[in-house]
């Protein structure tokens, strides 16, 4: 069997528990485990990004611990940033020498899987690397499943923010959940939907996908649940509806914020008791099938603001993924770009084209509010124009108003990422603590006045609750 790659990179030399770790991993490691260990003192300590992403680069652990001290604790995004800017996904133990839980919170914050207080012992460490190094290794195995048994080679992209999301697909394919999908227009929401079905026990049963934005309010009832002969004037015959058309497979409610009150509590009676009635029909059906949804508003504020049934929103809520928006996952761009290109160029017979610098820069400045559609239509329209072997800047035909400099477009990226950061932890926060700012303010770290002014900027929204001092 291959040995677990293990790297302890100890950033508190003046304390002793890297080399504790060291000696006990060693001493039961049964020739199970490679380890490389390396101490950072405290005049290299300004220069410990660096030599994490040397390390990185030399040694390919399949597990990292990471021993922080009062020095280098300062430093922890910049440190968990360079895995990410090494594009190393691996399970990060966070050692901790101190029982403060303000510093345990600090490293899972920035991204730690687990975390360590000494002292140590073999029960308690060692179960762990194997758990997370197999708990990694079936992840791997799933999304290579996903992406390359299933022909999904859709899911391209390898932002944390992206495979965070694409990961929970294998789990929620295992059992038999509602899903409740969000994320903005052209996201790829249908195709996660499909994968969770491929994926499933049902995938030898129909995959029925509907617009329900797309559908005349009226007619809503009638696609989804049939009607019987006579229900209305122009009912000769009987219609199956959707819900019977994918019975024992996965019915794919897209926009499901837009079914009128009505369809809603007659798909929340459908959800509890499995069971429906056609419309002008006096007989009851049963169907046993799974329901996806998904929207690209925030539900939880649509049920707020009463447009949706709030007992529905949990029904279909049970789990959930959020697909991030292509400018939060910029560094996807160049591999969308190319995945794009090659399937355009076999589609029309042309030669394999390449995409110069200068069209990558376009691509990549770019902040994509339309999403991964709006990229392929892009590289689509690029690979038609483009008679050469290289797609030059030229062919990258943008929107005007994207006209602006590398400089101001990476200001208005960084800018646009921190808003949409803050108004979500700030939301999360305050509902966290019932509106209760002097907590919510000491739970962030920031004085009050700080926090009212982010309030005041992002306006989260708090169901049923006052802000209170």
């Amino acid at each position: 069997m291959k040995k677990i790659g293990v790297l302890l990179f100890d950033l508190d030399p003046a304390n002793e528990a890297g080399k504790e770790l060291q000696q006990l991993i060693e001493a039961n490691r049964n020739d199970s485990f490679h380890l490389k260990y390396r101490m950072i003192d405290e005049r290299e300590m300004p220069k410990a990004p660096r030599h994490l992403t040397s390390t990185l680069r030399g040694f390919s652990p399949d597990l990292a611990f990471m021993v922080f001290g009062a020095t280098s604790r300062p430093m922890l995004a910049e440190l968990f940033a360079v895995f990410r800017a090494c594009k190393v996904a691996l399970p990060i133990l966070a050692v901790v020498n101190t029982g403060d839980p303000r510093a345990v919170k600090e490293v899972l914050y920035h991204g730690a899987n687990d975390f360590l207080i000494p002292p140590f012992r073999p029960m308690n460490v060692l179960p762990r690397v194997w758990r997370w190094v197999e708990e990694a290794r079936q992840e791997d195995a799933s999304i290579h499943l996903l992406k390359e048994n299933l022909g999904l080679k859709q899911f391209v992209g390898d932002s944390p923010a992206f495979l965070n999301e694409i990961r929970k697909i294998p789990a929620f394919a295992r059992c038999d959940a509602c899903v409740l999908i969000g994320g903005e227009t052209g996201t790829g929401k249908e195709i996660c939907a499909r994968a969770i079905h491929c994926l499933s026990p049902r995938v030898s049963n129909p995959f029925v996908a509907v617009n329900c934005g797309a559908i005349p309010t009226e007619l809503v009832e009638n696609e989804l649940f049939g009607h019987a002969p006579g229900a209305f004037t122009s009912a000769i015959s009987s219609a199956r509806g959707l819900i019977r058309e994918a019975d024992g497979g996965t019915l794919f409610l897209d926009e499901v914020d837009s079914l009128p009150l009505s369809a809603q509590v007659k798909l929340l009676r459908f959800l509890q008791e499995r069971e429906f009635r056609p419309l002008g029909s006096h007989k009851t059906f049963k169907a046993n099938l799974r329901i996806i949804a998904a929207a690209n508003v925030d539900l939880e504020a649509a049920t707020r603001a009463g447009r949706f049934r709030q007992d529905l929103y949990y029904r279909l809520n049970v789990v959930s993924i959020s697909l991030p928006p292509l400018r939060l996952r910029q560094g996807d761009v160049p591999l969308l770009a190319r995945y794009f290109v090659m399937k355009f160029t076999t589609r029309v017979g042309k030669p394999s084209k390449v995409i110069t610098p200068a069209a990558m820069q376009k691509l990549v400045l770019y902040h994509w509010p339309g999403n991964v559609r709006e990229l392929e239509n892009v590289v689509e329209r690029s690979v038609v124009l483009s008679e050469n072997a290289s797609i030059e800047g030229d062919k990258i035909v943008l929107p005007q108003s994207a006209a602006a400099t590398g400089h101001d477009s990476f200001q208005a990226l960084k800018a646009i990422a921190v808003a949409e950061f803050e108004h979500k932890y700030i939301g999360q926060l305050l509902a966290t603590y019932e509106g209760n700012i002097t907590k919510s303010a000491l739970e962030a770290g920031k004085d009050r006045r700080s926090l009212q002014r982010l309030i005041r900027k992002h306006h989260p929204s708090m169901p049923g609750k006052p802000l209170s001092p």
